[in-house]
Parts: structure tokens; C-alpha cells; sequence
């Protein structure tokens, strides 16, 4: 009897690693694919439901899925209702999970057969690189689930006359709500709701749990993704907390909603149950009050989200607010919240100069010296967070090129600082007309039309500014020379002029590096790639 515990406990290790394995692997194929799909297909909560239903059915995995969703609010691709509907959908996706095992693990019994693909896939992630690996991963990930299963049925089947029913909490409203808590327990030691639904599925197959008392369990598995997505949001942004809160009363509702579905649809099952399709008929529950409670919810996905948005309000720098530490998990998502952050980083300074030159800036908010600077610190921070893979020369890129863009900016900055130099560009004619010509340059810096073309002015700028140093140097000298100026006026010119040559290289720099990053981003169109060029600093 012991021999068979383990063996059940095995197999439900076995499945675990399965899950790992196979998520691992299709998130490696489809990752990208599924941002797009993500970010392109979702344009009402009733169209993210469906997306993000399908996309975590593609690649089992809902926390992928709600990651992805996360960042895309958080760097304005998506609303918060868009991305509800998605964390809707997912849930119905995690179903698919059930009726796989259902069919083909119990109904076809694959374990044996499943052996030899292991191997195969195996052999294909320790051999080669790139999609097929990770499809061997996936493949393997695959087979170690039906494995796995196999394991969990032969443990489980030695309890079968031993372990009954009656060894269980009764059918009745208290019996449900102890096999409720139960099925919570069992999702948060095992960290997997579709590992709970397999081992009620086996144990249902054993004869150990009516259908009733697995489809309390189920409902607490359900309930139960709930504290795990909340733990997962902990430390996290606004974001991150607006998505624990809308899991958790959201999985509360459906689950309230389930519990006092299950006595109508366990009288209509009765039948099917008795010929024994009774696995077939759990996960069909499964998957039927998680569909229900998404058709429900999704005409007040709006009103939902104002509630969510009202319990967890904004908080932090503008700038910097979604930064969300969640997102770190996906490599990808992180990076483009790192690109929104760095741009709106990239205007703020921009304004921030243009007001120290005196010009009016109408911006949405006027960002101090000292929050200029610590958002820039906490952008560089969030950047050193993110593991992007070694084998992802893309990502890699995109951020070399926004820690350029910080460096520039912090330099930046700093030049802000020197009121000296930028008030002496009034008191000479040839500077006012040089600082004219920046400030004019600097209006469309912000949002360019063309930014290729804000780059070759901006560059064309500091070619100009370099060649009047040199000349503008000598005449200088020269008045000092025959006394027309002072050698202090000189000095604190020719350090204007050093002043203007600076800036107008950061600000070059600075539109490069953006530009280049732009045409690197799947998610970020570009008017106009041309005269774009990667270059060191």
C-alpha cells in the first residue's frame, strides 16, 4: 500500500515536470507570436476573452498569458478592460489541460506508448538549437504528463474497494465546502490547479470520490489559482496588484457561482456518469462554469475594472509607474515596458532642457530636476532586473540601446544644470542664433514625425555646432586680443559654445539609439527606418 502512494505521488511529480517541460517549450515557439496576437487581435474585453482563451490553450500556460497582458497595459498598448478579458479568457484556456488528460490519458492509456517520444524529444533539446529544440522540450513535456498519469492510475488503483467515497466529507452543502477548502490546499501545496484536476480525475477513475465530491474539489482548485496569482503580485506595481485583486474576486465569484451549480449538473450528468464517462463529465463541469462566469462577466468588464482601478489606485512617479516587477518573468514584455519608460523618459528630459533655454512647454507634467533623475535610476535598475537570454541577440540589443539612451540622459541632465553656460548663449549673437536653431530642432524631438529625419537634423546640428566652435573659438580670441571683450566674458562663451556642442551630441544620440531600438521592436511600428544606424558611444 505504501508502494502505491508513492507511485500515485510520483506520478503527480511526474505530471508537474510534464506541465513545466511542455509550457517551457511552446512559450520558447510561440512567445513572441503570442504578443503579437495578444496586442493585435484584443480590441474589446470580448475579443481579448477569446484571444487570451486561445492563446493559453496553445501554450498551457494562463500566467504567460495574464504576464503579457500586464504589460501591455502598463505600457498603453492595451486598456485595463482589454487585458481583463484576456485574464478572462485564460482561465477557460487552462481547461483544455482537462479534457487532454481526460481523453487521451484515462480514455486511450498512453503511458506506454508515450516512452519512446521522451527519448526522441530528448534527444532533440540536447542535440540542436533553436524551435525544434524547444519543440523536442515540448514533446517531451508532453509524453512525461501521459507518464505521469499512468503512474498516478496504477497507485491510485491499489486503494480502489479500500478508499471509498464514505472515507470522504458527505454530500451535503458542509461535506462540498470541506472538499472546497480541500481542493484550495491541494493547489497551493502542488502550485498547479491543472495537477489537482488530474488527481481528482484518478482518483474519480478509482472509485475513491463520487463525482460530487471531485467536483468540489475542482471548484477549490479553481478558487485556489487565486492565492498563488496573488502571491505572485506581491512586490509587484499597480498593475500586478490590479490583476491579483481582479483574479481573486473574479475566481471567487465563479467558484460561489459553481458551488451552487453542481447539484442541477450533477442530476444532469447522472446518466452519462453512470456509463462511465464520469471523467468526461468533470472536466465538462471544469470547463462549463468557467465559460459561464466569463460570459457573465464580460458586459460588465468596464464597470469591473473601474472597481479594480478604485481599489488600487495609481501611485508613484508618472514616469516610472509601470515599471511592474511582475513583468520581469517575461523577458520580452519587460523589455517593451523598459521602451516605454525610456521614451516617455526621453521627451521629459527634452522638456526639461527646453525650459531651461525658456522656452514654454505645454506638457502633461512638469517634472522636477530631482524626479527626472531618480526615475532615470529606477529605469536603469528595472533594465539590470531583466534576464534576457543569451541566445536572443534582439532583446539583448534593445537593451544595450536603452542604456545608451539613460546615459545620454542622465549627461543630459546634468548640462541642465549649468545656468551659467545657457544664460551667456543670450549675451553673444552668434549663440542666440545656435541655441535658436536647437530649440527649433528640440520641438519635434518629443514626438517626431519622421524620426529618421529628426535624427539627420539633429545630427546635421551638431556637425554645424562643432565646425562653428572651431571658428567662433578664433574670433573670440581675437576680440580678446584687441580688448573688445573680456577674458571672463571669453572664457564663459567658449563654455557655452562646449555647452551647445554637448547637448546637441546627446540629443543626437539619444534619437539614434531610440530609433534603432523602434525598428527592433515586433510591437513598435516605424514611419521611416531609413538612415538608421547602430552606432557605438
Amino acid at each position: 500500500m505504501t508502494f502505491s502512494f508513492l507511485s500515485a505521488l510520483g506520478g503527480v511529480g511526474l505530471f508537474l515536470i510534464g506541465m513545466l517541460l511542455l509550457t517551457d517549450g511552446l512559450k520558447a515557439i510561440a512567445g513572441r507570436r503570442m504578443r503579437r496576437v495578444l496586442a493585435g487581435f484584443t480590441s474589446t474585453p470580448v475579443s481579448g476573452a477569446a484571444t487570451g482563451a486561445l492563446t493559453t490553450a496553445v501554450i498551457q500556460s494562463s500566467s504567460a498569458t495574464t504576464v503579457a497582458a500586464v504589460g501591455f497595459v502598463a505600457s498603453s498598448l492595451l486598456t485595463f478592460p482589454q487585458a481583463l478579458g484576456i485574464i478572462f479568457g485564460a482561465n477557460v484556456g487552462t481547461t483544455l489541460t482537462g479534457w487532454i488528460v481526460a481523453v487521451l490519458g484515462f480514455k486511450l492509456d498512453l503511458g506506454q506508448v508515450a516512452l519512446p517520444f521522451v527519448f526522441v524529444g530528448a534527444v532533440l533539446r540536447l542535440t540542436v538549437r533553436g524551435n525544434l529544440a524547444h519543440a523536442g522540450q515540448a514533446i517531451a513535456g508532453f509524453c512525461l504528463i501521459f507518464i505521469g498519469i499512468e503512474s498516478m492510475k496504477d497507485g491510485l488503483d491499489a486503494f480502489s474497494g479500500v478508499v471509498t467515497p464514505v472515507d470522504f466529507p458527505p454530500d451535503t452543502i458542509v461535506g462540498r465546502l470541506q472538499l472546497v477548502f480541500a481542493g484550495v490546499l491541494i493547489t497551493l501545496v502542488t502550485q498547479s490547479s491543472s495537477a489537482g484536476v488530474v488527481t481528482a480525475l484518478a482518483a474519480l477513475g478509482a472509485g475513491a470520490i463520487n463525482f460530487p465530491q471531485a467536483a468540489s474539489l475542482v471548484i477549490g482548485m479553481d478558487v485556489g489559482t487565486t492565492f498563488t496569482a496573488a502571491l505572485a503580485t506581491l512586490g509587484g506595481g499597480t498593475m500586478a496588484k490590479r490583476t491579483g485583486y481582479a483574479h481573486v474576486i473574479y475566481n471567487f465569484m465563479t467558484g460561489g457561482m459553481a458551488f451552487f451549480l453542481l447539484t442541477p449538473f450533477s442530476a444532469f450528468v447522472a446518466p452519462w456518469v453512470g456509463t462511465g464517462n464520469a471523467q468526461i463529465a468533470l472536466v465538462a463541469f471544469h470547463s462549463f462554469f468557467n465559460f459561464l462566469g466569463v460570459v457573465l462577466i464580460l458586459p460588465f468588464a468596464r464597470p469591473f475594472a473601474r472597481l479594480i482601478e478604485n481599489i488600487v489606485p495609481e501611485k508613484g512617479s508618472t514616469l516610472t509607474r509601470s515599471l511592474d516587477a511582475m513583468v520581469l518573468r517575461d523577458p520580452n514584455a519587460a523589455v517593451l515596458l523598459a521602451w516605454k519608460t525610456v521614451s516617455n523618459l526621453s521627451s521629459a528630459v527634452v522638456d526639461h532642457l527646453r525650459n531651461k533655454l525658456g522656452v514654454s512647454v505645454e506638457a502633461a507634467e512638469d517634472h522636477s530636476r530631482e524626479t527626472l533623475q531618480a526615475a532615470i535610476l529606477e529605469t536603469r535598475d528595472f533594465l539590470d532586473r531583466i534576464d534576457v537570454p543569451k541566445e536572443d541577440a534582439n532583446l539583448l540589443n534593445q537593451m544595450k540601446g536603452m542604456f545608451h539612451v539613460l546615459d545620454h540622459l542622465g549627461r543630459l541632465l546634468y548640462r541642465c544644470d549649468q545656468t551659467a553656460r545657457i544664460r551667456e548663449l543670450s549675451q553673444d549673437h552668434r549663440l542666440k542664433r545656435l541655441a535658436a536653431i536647437l530649440e527649433a530642432v528640440t520641438k519635434n524631438h518629443t514626438t517626431p514625425t519622421n524620426t529618421a529625419a529628426c535624427e539627420r537634423q539633429l545630427q546635421r546640428l551638431h556637425i554645424l555646432i562643432r565646425n562653428q566652435r572651431q571658428i567662433r573659438r578664433d574670433a573670440l580670441m581675437m576680440e580678446v586680443a584687441s580688448d573688445k571683450v573680456s577674458v571672463e566674458t571669453v572664457w564663459i562663451r567658449l563654455d557655452a559654445l562646449r555647452w551647445l556642442y554637448r547637448v546637441t551630441y546627446h540629443l543626437w544620440r539619444i534619437r539614434l539609439h531610440l530609433n534603432v531600438i523602434t525598428s527592433q521592436s515586433p510591437l513598435v511600428s516605424l514611419d521611416d527606418k531609413s538612415g538608421i544606424e547602430a552606432e557605438e558611444d
